[in-house]
């Protein structure tokens, strides 16, 4: 039987909430943070199947989580397309050579990267039981390619968008490309056993509305159509952080099976945006999470009353705060689950 996670992705309401938290499986968790002093880097550690099938199950294991989200990172794409991928410490990712004008066509591909990550899902799928479901993801290529451009995270995604205005045939090119390995990296996350599919798109929320429409929704579209095509029933949830009152046409147009929702959002406009029977996934602040109190108590039960009668997966906004502490998860379940 399928658990009540990949129910709600079907577009059914359920007697238990399903709930996951994005980067549940990170360095709030000291189980982890012992695991990746073992290994060294965080590449490394993604890249080691059996580490990463183990940080994986870490937050199933100690909170019963309902979906396992694959511990892995939205650079192994660019990494996989020839760039060169690296971490520095207390800074984040590089990438190098910077495609400031979109060239991407003279990397040398290597797609071999993806194997590991084809192991660990098989690795994770082995060890879960029936009622947790495995999520893989990709990031959405707007986001990988304001990265891919840059070299590096950008506070506003301007080198990104300052090439897109400035040549949109490259730029459409390098999307292209990106959105290609991507179908084949999902695809791949599939066949090793992931039952449904995430696309982060963290960067949205800094585009125009019509540079919304052709770096966002189309390329996720054209991504969501191809998995449904290639692989029939898997369903796609599409997370486009930031894009506020874009986000009813991201739903109509691209397809996706399921909608995530950040935390600048009020629940209760998208529940009367969207069809009743679209599921939504989200939306606490993570910051209060990170807080806890009266005030998180207050927010989860709004979300839970804005969501009461559609399919809704219960989830932050974004990613856990490395200093949440473990008591305000637990919490977080007790009122969720009831």
């Amino acid at each position: 039987m399928p658990g009540c996670l990949l129910e709600t992705l079907a577009g059914q309401r359920t007697a238990r909430r399903p709930v996951w938290l994005m980067r549940q499986a990170g360095r709030y968790l000291p189980e982890y943070r012992e695991l990746r002093a073992q290994k060294g880097g965080f590449l490394e550690l993604v890249y080691d199947c059996e580490a990463a099938a183990e940080v994986t199950i870490q937050p199933i294991d100690r909170f019963g989580f309902d979906g396992a989200i694959l511990f892995s990172d939205i650079l192994i794409v660019p990494h996989a397309l020839g760039q060169n991928l690296w971490f520095e410490a207390g800074e984040g990712p590089r990438l190098a050579p910077p495609l400031v004008d979109g060239a991407w066509d003279g990397l040398e591909r290597a797609f071999h990267h993806f194997d590991a990550i084809y192991r660990t899902v098989a690795a994770v799928k082995a060890r879960l039981g029936p009622e947790t479901t495995l999520l893989g993801f990709a990031g959405s290529p707007w986001t990988v390619a304001t990265y891919m451009v840059a070299g590096q995270g950008s506070k506003d995604q301007g080198a990104a968008r300052k090439l897109a205005y400035r040549d949109p045939v490259a730029f459409a090119s390098l999307i292209g490309a990106i959105e290609a390995a991507s179908i084949e990296y999902l695809i791949g996350q599939i066949d090793a056993g992931a039952e449904a599919v995430q696309l982060f798109d963290s960067w949205a929320g800094s585009l125009s509305p019509s540079q919304f429409e052709q770096w966002v929704i189309a390329p996720n579209a054209r991504i969501a159509a191809a998995i449904h095509e290639q692989r029939p029933g898997i369903p796609v949830i599409g997370f486009p952080k930031g894009a506020g009152a874009k986000l009813p046409a991201y739903a109509r147009e691209t397809g996706v099976d399921a909608l995530g929702i950040d935390e600048t959002t009020d629940p209760a406009w998208i529940n009367a945006q969207l069809p009743a029977d679209m599921p939504v996934q989200g939306n606490l602040d993570p910051m209060l999470l990170l807080s806890g109190g009266e005030a998180m108590d207050e927010s989860v039960r709004t979300i839970l009353s804005a969501f009461a009668e559609r399919p809704h997966i219960f989830n932050l906004g974004h990613g856990i705060d490395k200093e949440t502490p473990i008591a305000h998860v637990e919490h977080l379940l007790k009122l969720v689950r009831g």
